[in-house]
C-alpha cells in the first residue's frame, strides 16, 4: 500500500510538473490558433529559440539561471514581434493551407539554424545548485527542479488569468476576437492588440522552452518533436479555451506520465490512443459544455 502511495505521488506530481511546462508552450499556441485563427504550426520553434538562448548563456557565458531565462524571453518576444509584422500579419487573411505551409517552413529554417549552431545532438543542460537534488515529502522523495516547475507554471497561471479576466488589455483582447469590426469602431486598434498577444504568446514559448528544457531536452528537431503534444493540449481544449487548456494540459501530463510509468512498452503511444477518442467523443473540447 505504501509503494502504491509513493507511486500514485510521484505520477501526479510528475504528471502536473510535466503539464505546466506543456501549458505555458502551448498556451500562445491556444491564442493564435483559437482566438486570432492563425495555424501557426512554428510556434514550437519560440519554445526552442528560448530553450537554446538560456542554456548557452548558462553554459557558454555564465549567466545566472533566472537571468538566463528572463534574457530569452525578452529576445524571443522581441523577435517574435517582428516575425508577426513582416510575415504572420500576412498570413492573418489567407487560407490554412498556405498558413500550414508558411509556419512549417519557418520551422524547417529554425530546426536548419540550430543543428549549425549547436549541432544534431541533444544539448545539455547545467542546473543551477538550488535546483538540485531531492526533498523529501513525507511519502517519497521528489526532484526540486520539478516542484520549482510546479510552483513557477501555478504563478503564470495566476498572471495570465488576472491578465485576460481583470485588466483593459484582456477586455480589449477579448472584444476584437468575439467582433473585430465593432472593436475598431470603438476604438480598439486590433492590430496591435493581436501584435502584443502574439508576442505574449511567443515569450511564453521560450519560457516553457527554457524551465523545462531539463524535462524536454533541447535538440534541433524541437519544434516539431513537441509540436505534437502541444497541438494535443490546443485540440482538446475546444481552440481558443484558455481556461481549458491548463486542465487539458495537466489531463495530458498526468496521462502520459502514468501510461510511461506503468506501461513502458507502450506507454509513449496512450496518449495519442487517447486523443483519437476524446476527439470522436468530445469534438468541441474536454472541458466543453454538452448541450441538452
Amino acid at each position: 500500500m505504501q509503494q502504491f502511495g509513493s507511486d500514485l505521488v510521484f505520477i501526479l506530481l510528475f504528471g502536473l510538473s510535466y503539464g505546466l511546462v506543456l501549458f505555458i508552450c502551448a498556451i500562445g499556441l491556444v491564442i493564435t490558433m483559437g482566438l486570432m485563427h492563425v495555424m501557426n504550426l512554428a510556434h514550437g520553434a519560440f519554445a526552442a529559440i528560448g530553450g537554446y538562448i538560456a542554456v548557452g548563456l548558462m553554459n557558454g557565458a555564465g549567466v545566472p539561471y533566472a537571468a538566463a531565462i528572463a534574457i530569452a524571453v525578452i529576445l524571443v518576444a522581441l523577435f517574435s514581434l517582428v516575425l508577426e509584422r513582416l510575415v504572420y500579419r500576412r498570413l492573418y487573411h489567407a487560407d490554412h493551407l498556405e498558413q500550414v505551409l508558411m509556419t512549417i517552413g519557418i520551422n524547417l529554417i529554425v530546426i536548419g539554424g540550430l543543428t549549425i549552431c549547436f549541432g544534431p545532438n541533444l544539448y545539455p543542460i547545467r542546473l543551477p545548485d538550488f535546483l538540485k537534488g531531492n526533498v523529501n515529502l513525507g511519502i517519497r522523495e521528489f526532484e526540486i527542479y520539478r516542484l520549482f516547475v510546479i510552483a513557477l507554471g501555478l504563478v503564470v497561471v495566476v498572471g495570465l488569468w488576472g491578465m485576460f479576466d481583470r485588466t483593459q488589455f484582456g477586455a480589449k483582447l477579448r472584444a476584437a476576437v468575439d467582433n473585430r469590426s465593432i472593436a475598431q469602431v470603438i476604438g480598439i486598434n486590433v492590430d496591435r492588440m493581436f501584435m502584443i498577444a502574439f508576442g505574449l504568446g511567443s515569450g511564453l514559448a521560450a519560457l516553457g522552452g527554457a524551465v523545462g528544457a531539463a524535462m524536454l531536452p533541447l535538440e534541433p528537431y524541437y519544434p516539431m518533436k513537441y509540436l505534437l503534444l502541444v497541438l494535443v493540449v490546443v485540440a482538446l481544449s475546444g481552440f481558443g479555451n484558455m481556461k481549458a487548456s491548463l486542465g487539458v494540459a495537466i489531463f495530458v501530463g498526468i496521462v502520459d506520465t502514468a501510461g510511461r510509468f506503468l506501461v513502458p512498452e507502450f506507454g509513449g503511444f496512450i496518449i495519442y490512443l487517447l486523443l483519437i477518442v476524446l476527439m470522436i467523443w468530445r469534438q468541441d473540447g474536454l472541458f466543453a459544455r454538452r448541450n441538452a
